[in-house]
């Protein structure tokens, strides 16, 4: 349990927080690259401007999480919860978005240049797709 923990800017990559309750957490500008955070409850979590490429975030809880400026690419967020989520200038290239819930996140900014998606995709009252970069046709 690192519910509200202060990791802002730790070197994390390649770390197991699978499972892990990283509710209310600060770390912003972490560096979480290819770290396993599949199934870990990141509500309300600060991750702004932390690198998460490559990272398994597969099932993860990002309900209300702030995710501005943070660099997402070839990061797997399939089934990933991510409703009313901060992903304003998100960097999401060649990320995985099956099946996330992206119900009013806000997208304003991000890079999407390559994302997977499908129909079971939840994009309800998303914000920002009017400046979102390289948005996919559909999308």
């Amino acid at each position: 349990n690192l519910s509200g923990a202060n990791l802002s800017g730790a070197n994390l990559s390649d770390a197991n927080l699978s499972d892990a309750n990283l509710s209310d957490a600060n770390l912003s500008d972490a560096n979480l690259s290819r770290a396993n955070l599949s199934r870990a409850d990141l509500s309300r979590a600060d991750l702004s401007g932390a690198d998460l490429s490559g990272a398994d975030l597969s099932d993860t809880y990002l309900s209300g999480a702030n995710l501005s400026d943070t660099y997402l690419s070839r990061a797997n967020l399939s089934d990933t919860y991510l409703s009313r989520a901060n992903l304003s200038r998100a960097i999401l290239s060649d990320a995985i978005l099956s099946r996330a819930d992206l119900s009013r996140a806000n997208l304003s900014g991000a890079n999407l240049t390559n994302i997977s998606w499908d129909q079971h995709t939840k994009r309800e009252d998303v914000r920002g797709l009017e400046t979102a970069v390289n948005k996919p046709e559909g999308f």
